[in-house]
């Protein structure tokens, strides 16, 4: 395989399907936001270093890490494009769910959830133009797109941003219809994106099969590296168990989707980074599921290290 084989090959993504993938996302985001309340803000007034430990992890250490990573392992440009598209992106929308299954603090997690969405609307389109200029075999992929860092602010502001602030609206006015509605239509909207997203992969199967076992390895390292991350960066900040946890979880499992519509919408589906964006999505799950699975049902960790005054699960 050349390099110049995987790099010039194109996700078919018909227009039609892009625009139900957008509406399925912000669905997905919707649901999200009906779980979130100004309560959950007011909070971290009180006690804003694990927010602030959680963001760092997120878009400063994630991706200045996945740059060393790509020096480190020389993928194929698109492949490390890919990589840094994936580190730019928030948190994923499971991350709640993951957290609460680890006992981690599920409320941590949902702030995270929200603040990372918000500022994903300007870190996101800044870290991917940012790394990817940084590092020389991806920047020249960036200049053949010459992508417009506004247009994608723009795009990931509608994607993101206003579903976010919807849902939250309607939590507001509305909390016990917000509860109600926001558990079925977050994992309704969800599957629906899942199916979506397989039936893309479907339409492409060869070239997926083709591909996957180059990218699989990658795709296992670089999400073991998010993990270890956020563990490790909250470890050493001193933060409580519980945070440590949803920490983890929010710098392990990104918003791959919002990466996938990205990529189809100003990469025009480039092969190499539409599949490690997709495998992502699909793995981090796994892990995710998986390291939740160990950490319920650990107990040591919380008896080697208590809770912390003033850092309770809530």
């Amino acid at each position: 395989m050349t390099d110049s084989v995987l790099d010039t090959v194109r996700i078919n993504f018909d227009t039609h399907t892009l625009w139900v993938l957008n509406l399925a996302l912000a669905f997905v985001m919707f649901g999200v936001a009906l779980e979130i309340s100004m309560h959950d803000f007011k909070r971290l007034w009180k006690s804003p270093k694990p927010i602030l430990v959680g963001v760092c992890s997120q878009f400063v250490l994630l991706p200045a890490i996945t740059f060393l990573l790509a020096l480190l392992l020389q993928p194929q440009p698109s492949i490390a494009l890919g990589m840094f598209m994936v580190a730019a992106c928030p948190g994923g929308n499971v991350s709640n769910f993951v957290a609460h299954l680890s006992k981690g603090n599920t409320a941590l997690s949902v702030s995270l959830t929200a603040i990372a969405t918000l500022l994903a609307v300007v870190m996101t389109p800044l870290n991917l133009q940012f790394w990817g200029s940084l590092y020389t075999p991806t920047a020249s992929l960036l200049n053949e797109v010459a992508i417009s860092v506004g247009e994608m602010v723009r795009v990931v502001a509608l994607l993101l941003g206003v579903p976010l602030l919807l849902g939250m609206l309607v939590n507001y006015a509305y909390p016990q219809l917000a509860k109600r509605m926001g558990k079925l239509l977050k994992i309704a909207s969800l599957l629906f994106f899942v199916v979506l997203v397989f039936l893309a992969l479907y339409k492409n199967r060869t070239i997926f099969f083709e591909y996957i076992f180059y990218v699989f390895w990658i795709v296992l390292i670089h999400n073991l590296i998010a993990f270890f991350t956020g563990f490790s960066l909250a470890k050493i900040c001193g933060l409580s168990p519980a945070n440590v946890r949803s920490i983890t979880i929010e710098t392990g499992i990104q918003n791959s989707g919002l990466g996938l519509l990205l990529i189809f919408t100003f990469f025009d589906g480039l092969g190499g980074m539409a599949l490690l964006a997709a495998f992502w999505g699909i793995w981090h799950l796994v892990s995710g599921l998986l390291l939740a699975g160990f950490w319920s049902r650990n107990t040591s960790f919380e008896n080697e290290y208590p809770l912390v005054s003033g850092e309770e699960e809530h």
